[in-house]
Formats: structure tokens, sequence, C-alpha cells
């Protein structure tokens, strides 16, 4: 066998590897004698069949074999080699494969990178402070009123924090929505719609709630809204100016449940002072994960800034179709059509190939620190592991763990999440901390 490696780029090499005619007859016969032993044919034991009468029975699946396992044994070769060390395999190309012929297999491989490895004990942080204010838990409170909240009738004009029921119909330029998106009627026209009046979340059309304040049953009024340049729930309407018939139909009253004790035992506390407590504790350790994950973020951006070298081809694109594949289904979930994805679609492109390129980046780096640091996935990682994904999929521990002892690329991937997630807490371990107040 003999191996040739030619330079493509700083990472990329292409690799022939050349099987003499007896090596790829060997591996033949190999194939066939495997056959041999498996076959039941009339009138021979197994493995007592000729040779010529498996091949002729079997001839296509014993190509398809013998194929297989020349391609194998230039994989295997190239693996073995200490002077390379592959990330990723681009793609590989087969001259021919025939008995009594040598065979030329030409791989692409990417490399893995060189780098100077950056210092990385210290790294700054800045996390939030964790203590739950006053201000917060109170909003809290209001917002648990919110939810159990009570709504009636109100003979007076609508006020913030009121719902009104009302009918609209949209034009742009005179034109009627409803006749612009006509598969769309809710942006067109409703002849019926319950609105918050200036409510902190905006409803289907966007502003519409803060126009409603001083309005009463009877009234009918003119709004113009102002729809956004990047409107993507509907792009035909992004950044035009609508004008909204309105209605008004019924003002109903929010009217928050009291701070009693069935308020408190619907909340399991025995005191305003204990559901305070309980609210602050909540609060506080949102916060603490919430450091936690800025932690995570900030030290591996840090790291990724500190270190510049050429990534790996292959790598990066097949990041790129993962990051593209995530974007694209929360998007849709999200009901942004498919036209608008179509039309951003070099954008998101690059932006997915940026993100892709920082993610095989800090692989790279963390797996460095992981190995000088000796971190390894131990018994209790891999349970934790396996609780996890079984609360995440509702799938049985066993199972999952049987699956992936069939599926050992998808274990090896298992594994290195692992280390890299332990490697990062490991940085923060060793990090720096400044506290700061969160910015308004």
């Amino acid at each position: 066998m003999n191996i040739k490696i030619n330079d493509l780029t700083v990472n990329r090499k292409s690799i022939v590897v050349t099987l003499e005619p007896k090596e790829v007859d060997a591996t033949h016969q190999t194939v066939v004698n495997q056959f041999s032993q498996k076959a039941q044919l009339p009138g021979f034991r197994p493995g007592k069949a000729p040779a010529a009468i498996v091949i002729k029975r079997f001839g296509k699946d014993i190509a398809e074999e013998f194929r297989q396992n020349v391609i194998n044994a230039a994989y295997r070769a190239i693996s073995e080699r200490e002077d390379l060390k592959i990330a990723a395999y681009a793609n590989v190309e087969i001259s021919q494969v025939e008995v009594g012929k040598e065979s030329v297999i030409t791989l692409t491989v990417d490399i893995q990178p060189d780098f100077q490895m950056p210092e990385y004990s210290g790294l700054p942080t800045e996390i939030a402070p964790i203590d739950a204010s006053d201000k917060e838990i109170e909003a809290v409170i209001e917002g648990i009123r919110a939810e159990r909240a009570d709504f009636k009738a109100a003979d007076r004009p609508a006020q913030k924090g009121d719902f009104v029921k009302l009918g609209y119909e949209g034009k742009v330029e005179g034109k009627p929505i409803s006749e612009i998106a006509p598969d769309r009627q809710v942006y067109g026209k409703i002849p019926q719609t319950w609105e918050e009046v200036e409510g902190a979340h905006e409803g289907i059309i966007p502003s519409l709630g803060k126009h409603l304040a001083g309005l009463r049953v009877g009234d009918k009024k003119d709004v113009t809204v102002q729809f956004p340049l990047d409107f993507a729930p509907l792009p035909v309407l992004a950044g035009k100016t609508a004008v909204y018939s309105i209605d008004i139909q019924e003002v109903r009253e929010r009217i928050l449940p009291a701070i009693d004790e069935e308020f408190l035992k619907a909340n399991k506390a025995e005191s305003l002072d204990a559901l305070k407590k309980s609210i602050g504790d909540s609060l506080k350790t949102q916060k603490e994960m919430q450091n936690r994950n800025a932690q995570r973020r900030q030290v591996v951006e840090q790291l990724n800034s500190l270190v510049e070298f050429a990534l790996p081809e292959a790598l990066v694109e097949n990041e790129t179709q993962n990051v593209l594949r995530q974007f694209v289904t929360e998007n849709m979930r999200r009901g942004v059509p498919q036209e608008q994805l179509e039309k951003d679609k070099q954008e998101i492109f690059e932006n997915a190939r940026k993100a892709a390129a920082q993610r095989v980046k800090s692989q790279f780096i963390i797996a460095q620190i992981a190995e000088k640091e000796k971190i390894a996935v131990s018994e209790s990682d891999f349970d934790a592991f396996l609780y996890r994904e079984s609360m995440r999929t509702g799938g049985n521990p066993e199972k999952i763990l049987k699956d992936l002892a069939k599926d050992r690329e998808l274990l090896r991937s298992v594994q290195r999440t692992i280390i890299f997630d332990k490697a990062v807490d490991f940085l923060i371990s060793k990090a720096t901390v400044s506290i700061v107040q969160p910015k308004a």
C-alpha cells in the first residue's frame, strides 16, 4: 500500500492511497470467504460451496461489500498515521475496485488546526446581583394577580389595562388590506376581537392597543398604524402605513383578586411574607442560572478572541447546515413565511456561517484545554446526561443507552458535549468575577 499526501490549503490535504493488486485480491478473497461461511446453498454444507458458485449467487452483494472494504482499508491506513490528525473527511474518490488491478482511493481531508494555547486562567467575567428587589417581587405578585383577574363591563372610557372588544378594517393607501392579503384576514378586517389597552405586549396589529384609551362603547375612530420594516408575520405590510377604522363594542375593567387567605393558599403560602420569600428565592435561582449562562458565553467569546487559526472547512460547512436548520425550524414555528426566509436567505446564510465558525473554533480551543487539564467523562457525568435526556424527551434511560451503544458516532458526540460543558465549568471556576448592575 502506498500513501501520498498533497497539501491543498493550510488545513486541507489530498491523500492518495494506492492498494496493490495483491492487496485488492486478498480483500476480495476475504469477502468471498465470509459469504461462503454464511451461504445456504442446496447440496452444500455452510462453508463448503465452491467460490465460483458463491460469487455467481451473491455477486452483487459481494461486489458492494468488496468495494466498501477496499475503501475502509484506505481509511484505516490514514487513520493510523500519527502525523495526520484528521478533523473531518470532505470527499472520497475511487478510481476502480477490480480483482487483479490496483485500486486508487483519493481522500480529501481537513486536519486539526495547530495553534498556540491562549491563557485561560483568570478570564474576566461580569455577573448581575442575584438578590431580588422588593420591586421585582411586587411585579411577580401583580403578575400572578393579573393571571387570575376577573373582568366586568365598565360604563366609562377605556383605561390602561382594560380589555376592549372592537371591530376593525384596515387600508393601505386607500386599498383594503383584505384585498392586499386575502389569505390573512386577521390583518385586514375583523368584525369582533379583544385588545388590551396600552398593554405590555402588542396584539396582532402593532400598537393598536395604544390608540384605545379614552374611547367608549359606540365610539368609532380612524387610527394610523406603522408596520415595522422587519414585520415577519406578513412581509407585504412591512414598512407600510395603514389606517384602521375601529368601532368600540365593549369595555371590560380588569378586577384583580385580593391578596387574602384564599389567594395565599392558591399560591401555597401561609402568609404574604412567606409568599414574598418564596418568590424571592425563585428569582434568585433564576438570576444565578442567568449569571452562569452569561459567564459561559463570556469565557467562550473571550477565548475565541484571543487566538486566530484557520478552521477545517468541512466542519464549518457541516455546522453551518446545523445552524441553518435550527434557524429555519424556529422561525417557521414562529410563523415566519417561507417566502420571507427565501428573500433573506443570503443574509441568513452569512450569519449562520459566522455563528458556525465561532462554534467550531471554540470547540477546538475548549477540547485542547480539556486535554491539558485531563478533563474526562465520568460515570456520574454520563448518568446525569441520561437523566436529563430522559426528562427532555420522556424516553427511558435504558433505551437511550442502548441506542447510543448502537451508534458509536452519536456516543462520541455525547462524550464531546459532556467534556465541553465540564471544561467551560472549569474555566468559570478559574475566572475573575465582577458584579455589575444590569442596564435599565
